[in-house]
């Protein structure tokens, strides 16, 4: 990891840490669970807001204006708010991305969830989602939550990610592990 996103990290986790403890303090994890799903969906859908956050151009003031402008917009509780005015006030918005990771990941530990990154060649109808997610309970012995995306070029089967363990069925793999062994052969 290079020295700049291992600072990055730190950062990140820092503040992660704080809000957690004032979220669980204030009894509020529903409520920043659902903050941060607010304010992941306007990271995703705004390019500019991921400039403001990222880009250095921006003096204090704009920032601050700015991240409380979009805060109120989105109608973020007071722990998270309050928490991104001081991240601009300190010029640190570039962790905004690592910090909600991080808070996920909190959020699931406390619920005693892990969260699996599950990638299919077509989306997952619910049958199929509820029988993964309970095969994996069974596996990893936690709850678990399915972050579904698709990708058609593994053609058919799944990647399935949990934690730092990755099952790869998909149709790609298998190829290209075909292909190797053809390569060896000849």
């Amino acid at each position: 990891m290079s020295e700049t996103a291992s600072i990055s990290t730190g950062i990140a986790s820092r503040y992660a840490t704080a809000v957690f403890d004032l979220a669980t303090e204030d009894k509020a994890l529903d409520a920043l669970e659902a903050d941060l799903a607010t304010l992941e969906g306007a990271l995703a859908d705004s390019e500019d807001l991921r400039d403001l956050i990222a880009s250095p151009i921006y003096s204090r003031e704009n920032m601050q204006a700015g991240i409380a402008a979009v805060a109120s917009a989105m109608g973020l509780g007071p722990v998270l708010s309050n928490t991104l005015k001081l991240m601009a006030t300190k010029r640190r918005l570039f962790v905004v991305p690592q910090m909600v990771a991080a808070l996920r990941g909190m959020i699931a530990d406390h619920k005693g969830e892990v969260t699996a990154d599950v990638v299919s060649a077509k989306a997952l109808t619910k049958t199929q989602s509820d029988k993964l997610a309970k095969a994996l309970k069974a596996a990893v012995g936690k709850d678990v939550k399915l972050n579904a995306t698709v990708d058609d070029s593994i053609i058919g089967g799944l990647v399935v990610k949990v934690g730092s363990k990755m099952i790869d069925t998909s149709i790609r793999s298998k190829l290209n592990t075909l292909q190797n062994t053809m390569k060896e052969v000849g």
